[in-house]
């Protein structure tokens, strides 16, 4: 079955209505209540920063909302394109109306307006980065963003065996859009979704996605720690030579531990053994540690 196709062209007139909201208010002759106003149901920011958002606040609380919204008509009220933590900040500014842009486009053209507004944004954080990316590639090939992700690496797959097809020019036609390759997100980026939740949650607090890309190559037990060292200050070569040094002692110590099981399980070194020696074996037995002794009574080894 073929699969919709959407038309890529149209992302070139959402950008020029994006050059139109971020011109000064000046050319703006419509405002309206911040009551008749709510947030896009396509919003890809999952998070406004706090301290940022007071700063925007005390900033129209003095010079009032320099650039307009972007919104469109919904019923009798108004649904935020572009500019929900502008709308937030002239609500906690006290500022009753605010200026805006009226556009007449669906909710469709709304949704991929939102995402590519806000991935031009240089705060934008990895994971949402890639959140938004793949849900345009959704909306581009019509469908769902987890069929989505799973047809782009089906289709890196594909790219070296056969001719470019329809889905993959569309494709490229988007992320030139972009300024990258569907390609390079693919293979260097999409994976961040498969990180575990702590690591992807330091990135949204604002982790590098460069560190948090050697945070994930540790051991699970590592990273923890790993993500309080980053946001104390280490760099990616400090976190990636402690990774690098811990893979070599926990070599050595997988070795030690397999040299001192073959001993132990051998018979005829027991045997050898004198009752002094049994004895002390036994006392340094009882010394184990805690979770060993856990393990044991478990039965997991």
């Amino acid at each position: 079955m073929t699969r919709p196709r959407r038309d890529v062209s149209k992302l070139a007139g959402l950008l020029t209505i994006a050059a139109e909201a971020g011109r000064p208010v000046s050319t703006v002759v419509t405002s309206l209540p911040v009551t008749l106003l709510s947030p896009g149901a396509g919003q890809p920011r999952r998070d406004f920063d706090p301290v940022k958002l007071e700063q925007l606040t005390s900033s129209i609380r003095e010079h009032g909302v320099l650039q307009p919204l972007l919104v469109r008509s919904v019923g009798d009220r108004y649904e935020i394109v572009a500019g929900e933590r502008r709308w937030r900040a002239a609500q906690a500014a006290g500022i009753q109306d605010v200026p805006v842009l009226v556009r007449e486009i669906d909710a469709e053209q709304a949704q991929q307006f939102a995402l590519i507004e806000n991935l031009q944004r240089e705060n934008l954080n990895a994971i949402d980065e890639v959140d938004a990316k793949l849900a345009l590639v959704a909306l581009t090939l019509g469908l769902s963003p987890v069929a989505a992700r799973n047809r782009l690496t089906q289709m890196l797959r594909e790219r070296r065996s056969e001719q470019p097809s329809e889905q993959q020019e569309a494709l490229e036609q988007l992320f030139s859009v972009l300024g990258e390759t569907w390609t390079s997100f693919t293979k260097n980026k999409l994976r961040i979704l498969n990180w575990p939740p702590a690591v992807l949650k330091a990135v949204r607090a604002g982790l590098p996605f460069t560190v948090a890309g050697v945070i994930v190559t540790a051991t699970p037990g590592m990273q923890a720690d790993l993500i309080e060292q980053a946001q104390a200050g280490a760099g990616r070569e400090a976190l990636r030579k402690i990774v690098r040094e811990t893979r070599v002692k926990s070599s050595a110590l997988k070795i030690e531990r397999s040299r001192v099981a073959s001993v132990l399980l051998s018979e005829t070194w027991f045997r050898r053994l004198d009752a002094k020696r049994q004895q002390a074996l036994q006392d340094w037995l009882d010394r184990m540690p805690e979770s060993l002794k856990e393990a044991l009574a478990e039965g997991d080894l």
